[in-house]
This record gives C-alpha cells, sequence and structure tokens, in this order.
C-alpha cells in the first residue's frame, strides 16, 4: 500500500482565505483541481454556505472527503444552531476519533458573524487572533498577502480577491478562478 500511495500522484493543492474587516466576513477559494501535475478541473467551487446562509465553509484537499465533512458540520449546525464553535468541537472529536472520518484528507475553514475557525483532522479547532486564516498549498502566500493588505483601505471582499490573485501567480495549484461568499459580522 505504501508503495502505491508513493507511485500515485495524488490530489494536490487549493487556496482557502478568510477576511475579516470592516463589518463583513469573506471566504474566498480558488478553483483548481490538480492531479499531480495535471489540472483535472478550472472552475471548482470550494467555498460554500451553510446552515441557511448563516456560515460559510471552505475546503482544502480530497473532494470527497471534504464533502463528507460539509455535510457532518451540517448535521452538527442543526443540533447546535446558532453555535458554530460547539458545532466544530463537536466535529473536530468525531474526526479524530470515528474510524471512517480518521481517513479523510481535507482541511476547512468555516465562520459565521463571529468566528472565524480552521478544523483539521488531528482534532484542531483553531481561531486566527487577526481575523485572517488560510489553508491549502497557496494558503501561506494567501495569508500574508491579506495580513499586509489588511492595514490598507480595502474591505473585506478586496483584500481576500488581492490576497488570491497573489497566491495564483505563486502557487501552482491556484488559479485565479474564485468563489466568494460574505456574511455580515457583529463589528463595523
Amino acid at each position: 500500500m505504501a508503495d502505491q500511495a508513493q507511485n500515485f500522484p495524488g490530489w494536490h493543492g487549493t487556496t482557502i482565505v478568510t477576511v475579516r474587516k470592516g463589518g463583513k466576513v469573506v471566504v474566498a477559494g480558488d478553483g483548481q483541481v490538480s492531479l499531480g501535475p495535471t489540472v483535472i478541473k478550472h472552475s471548482a467551487k470550494k467555498v460554500r454556505l451553510l446552515a441557511g446562509g448563516k456560515v460559510i465553509g471552505g475546503f482544502a484537499g480530497a473532494t470527497a472527503d471534504a464533502f463528507t465533512l460539509f455535510e457532518r458540520l451540517e448535521a452538527k449546525l442543526e443540533q447546535y444552531p446558532d453555535q458554530l464553535m460547539r458545532a466544530c468541537v463537536e466535529l473536530a472529536k468525531d474526526w479524530r476519533t470515528d474510524r471512517y472520518l480518521r481517513r479523510l484528507e481535507a482541511m476547512m475553514i468555516v465562520v459565521d458573524k463571529t468566528d472565524s475557525l480552521v478544523l483539521t483532522g488531528t482534532g484542531d479547532v483553531l481561531s486566527p487572533d487577526s481575523g485572517i486564516t488560510a489553508i491549502g498549498s497557496g494558503g501561506n502566500y494567501a495569508l500574508s498577502a491579506a495580513l499586509a493588505l489588511q492595514e490598507t483601505d480595502m474591505d473585506a471582499e478586496a483584500v481576500a480577491r488581492k490576497a488570491m490573485e497573489i497566491a495564483a501567480k505563486i502557487c501552482v495549484y491556484t488559479n485565479e478562478q474564485v468563489t466568494l461568499e460574505t456574511l455580515a459580522t457583529d463589528e463595523s
């Protein structure tokens, strides 16, 4: 099995960034899906609205795994309405302990009007200090760009779009076909 994993090129990349600024929170993701050195799709939608439009989620990693996690998160959000942190902690517990879920290879960013969270299969539920976070192969490029742009007069959407544009110029697994979703926040 290890030989098979080494010979298979694997799914690579994505870039998801979230920016919280000026009374809005934005999640943006690129559309590229790659298999090794080959681009399979240019316009995948890796960012979606959840919980009746109260939550935005974005994923990096294996697509089927991410959809499974989105379904599980939706169920947790129904169980704990308007409690994003609690729903994410419960999902992270399941993800870490369930034999099936443990094998899923994805990361998620989820946001609502008050919280921005990164979820991983190792049980992490992380909240960034700055209101900006990013995941995926181009995540560090987008994060750096967004942090630098946060101090400008650009709004949250413009910061996220520019950060994605910069990441796409650097990361070969990220393209400029961006899906973006926005929520109003409690801050102004």
